[in-house]
């Protein structure tokens, strides 16, 4: 099966929101196709939108024309906001999103994990960085107390590579220091601590990269701003 014919066919399918064709509109990405498989992502704007349903069956319609045995596959794909233009030294991290809360013990932790494995259900490429340095307990939630990050030499730049768990990229304090270790974190040494979360850390390309804060107003929040 030949992947121009493939988008050729879709080139009559009409976005309903704008008019024009799905593969223009760039709608169309990832197209692969194996034996009698024919898969590829379609990204909406959200995957609540009217009209997914007709897009789906117009998509597998179209094909079907043109390879009438062909099992088509299309996943949906919520597209994720443009990056505004910005100084940032971390340019493959798109969107940032931190859960903050004025007091601690209110199921922030709960929220930010939960929020990080949603958006990764939807398909949108998703990190985890806790930054609740007075009380990480996002290690304990994903099963990672006990782990270490490792280090990577990246052209002469030293890494740490995220943990991962349910697929997500994970990097916290708590993974770095003793359970019962005391530190003093205040002022430059908390914002170093962050800053490097941030910078020092080898995340992967990332839509999303959800920052668990700790409780209050203070030194995370300013450095993080």
């Amino acid at each position: 099966m030949e992947k121009e014919k493939i988008l050729a066919a879709l080139r009559q399918v009409r976005d309903p929101q704008t008019g024009r064709d799905i593969v223009t509109a760039g709608m169309v990405q990832d197209l692969e196709t194996e034996g009698d498989n024919i898969n590829f992502k379609l990204v909406v704007p959200s995957l609540q939108m009217q009209g997914k349903a007709e897009l789906n069956f117009a998509c597998m319609g179209v094909i079907a024309e043109i390879y009438p045995t062909a099992s088509v596959n299309v996943h949906f794909m919520a597209r994720t906001p443009g990056s505004q233009e910005t100084t940032s030294i971390v340019p493959h991290i798109k969107n940032i999103i931190a859960v903050a809360s004025g007091k601690g013990g209110v199921g922030k932790s709960t929220v930010a994990v939960n929020l990080a494995l949603g958006l990764q259900k939807l398909g949108a490429r998703v990190g985890l960085m806790d930054a609740d340095v007075y009380g990480p307990s996002i290690p304990t939630m994903l099963g990672l107390t006990h782990l270490r990050p490792k280090v990577k030499d990246v052209t002469g730049t030293m890494k740490m590579l995220p943990l991962e768990a349910y697929g997500l990229p994970v990097i916290s304090i708590g993974n770095i220091i003793e359970p019962d270790q005391a530190v003093v974190l205040r002022g430059p040494r908390l914002a170093a601590i962050i800053k490097q979360f941030v910078n020092d850390v080898l995340w992967p390309e990332l839509d999303f990269l959800v920052v668990d804060l700790p409780p209050g107003t203070g030194d995370v929040q300013l450095t993080l701003v």
